[in-house]
């Protein structure tokens, strides 16, 4: 099957929820004060007229590897990343605006620096990343769409992961961790495709995981988790 090339200008549909229940003072707090400076600005506005790509020296005020974090959740993971590899710089991309709210609350407590935010739809931040940027990419417990029917909408797909794959270096890591079978069985017959190899797989999560609360909930739950390794070609 011949990839779709990648279309930035192409109308979209969102899937998914936007906000969830009421947010707390503190929480309405971090969104009017931090969120502006973490922000990655102009990504998702649909009229700008040049989508040029990132400066990404300039975003962080350095040169540093780069990585994505794509629906981080409450963002326990993304900070225990940021904190653990302060070389490093950490993009992450969540629409839920609870869990950015969550997020900032955690940034301010672990004071850490190397992070910024796109509070929306990965496909816009794909717009703008300049080629073979990203030295790693983390899918932590993604929306697994359990209906057949909307298995489409699902990150392992084409619309998704042919621009991932632009965006990252040769041999760049892909990490997915899911606790749904069938999100494994799509992992492995489109990932492959975008110009991935899979390199590692099984119940034993990388050497510096941090179970994420989605995580918690599927072992109480008796869901087993399952954790994949890609590489870019």
């Amino acid at each position: 099957m011949t990839a779709p090339e990648h279309n930035p200008r192409g109308r979209r549909n969102f899937y998914g929820r936007r906000h969830g229940k009421a947010l707390r003072p503190s929480q309405r707090g971090y969104l009017d004060e931090d969120l502006e400076a973490l922000s990655i600005p102009g990504v998702g506005i649909a009229d700008d007229p040049g989508l040029r790509p990132l400066d990404l020296p300039a975003l962080f005020e350095r040169s540093a590897p780069l990585w994505l974090e794509v629906g981080f959740g409450g963002g326990e993971h993304m900070v225990h990343m940021a904190a653990r590899y302060p070389g490093i710089d950490l993009i992450g991309c969540e629409p839920f605006v609870n869990g950015v709210a969550m997020l900032l609350g955690k940034i301010r407590q672990a004071g850490v620096t190397n992070l910024r935010i796109h509070p929306g739809d990965v496909r816009d931040l794909f717009d703008v990343l300049p080629a073979a940027c990203l030295d790693k990419c983390f899918l932590n417990y993604p929306d697994p769409w359990p209906k057949k029917k909307h298995h489409r909408r699902r990150f392992v797909t084409p619309e998704h992961l042919v621009p991932l794959a632009r965006a990252m270096k040769p041999g760049a890591e892909f990490r997915i961790a899911t606790d749904i079978p069938d999100y494994v069985r799509q992992a492995h017959e489109e990932v492959p495709g975008a110009g991935f190899t899979l390199v590692a797989e099984g119940a034993a999560p990388w050497d510096d995981w941090l179970s994420t609360r989605y995580e918690q909930k599927a072992l109480r739950e008796g869901r087993v988790p399952h954790y994949l390794t890609f590489r870019r070609g």
